[in-house]
Order: C-alpha cells, then structure tokens, then sequence
C-alpha cells in the first residue's frame, strides 16, 4: 500500500469551516475512488494557524494517480481554497506502508502506529 501525505495551513478562525470543506473536497474525492483503502486528517493549532494533515492510503501507485494525476507529487488543490486562506503545501510526501492503521493515532508507548 501507498500513503500520501498533504499538509496545509489556515488561519485558526476558519479552522471548522476548513475542517469541514476539507472533508467534503480531498476526503471525499479520494474515498470515492475505487483503490483509496483509508483517509485520515489531523489538525493541529499553532498560534494563529491550523495545520491540517490528510493522509491518504492507497492499493497501488496507479490508483494514486488517479485521485491526482499525472504529476502525483504535487499536492491537489481546488479552486475554492484561497477562500479559507489556505496556504498548500506545494509537494506530498508519499511512503510505501503495511498498514492502513490512522498514522495520527498515538499508542500508549508513545509511538506512531
């Protein structure tokens, strides 16, 4: 499996309107495509801003592309973005996993799962 990992910022003040489009833009589209095996974000405050992760797991490379296409390390965006004050990431990191386990989980050893 492939995880691919996007991370963007926003302004705390839209940190719930964001949450919630996020869920309905990138969650959504990538849940929908027949390869996606899991979609996680995690949200995280730092003064001012929110940092938003979302991590999505995948069956093969191929499938990757087709939630983002040809240029897969390039972060997909959507027009209403600027919207939120959203500042992308330009580039995703992705990572070969051997599960589909939610990589912002902490077990109790103090340890990603």
């Amino acid at each position: 499996m492939i995880s691919r990992t996007w991370h963007g910022i926003v302004p705390i003040n839209n940190k719930y309107v964001f949450g919630a489009y996020l869920n309905e833009t990138g969650v959504r589209e990538a849940q929908a495509i027949e390869g996606n095996v899991a979609a996680y974000v995690h949200a995280v405050d730092q003064i001012e801003y929110t940092h938003f992760f979302l991590c999505t797991i995948w069956k093969t490379w191929e499938d990757v592309m087709l939630f983002a296409g040809d240029y897969p390390n390039i972060a997909v965006t959507y027009p209403e973005d600027e919207a939120y004050g959203l500042i992308s990431d330009p580039i995703v990191i992705h990572q070969v996993v051997d599960t589909d386990n939610n990589p912002y989980i902490w077990e109790s050893k103090g340890q990603f799962r």
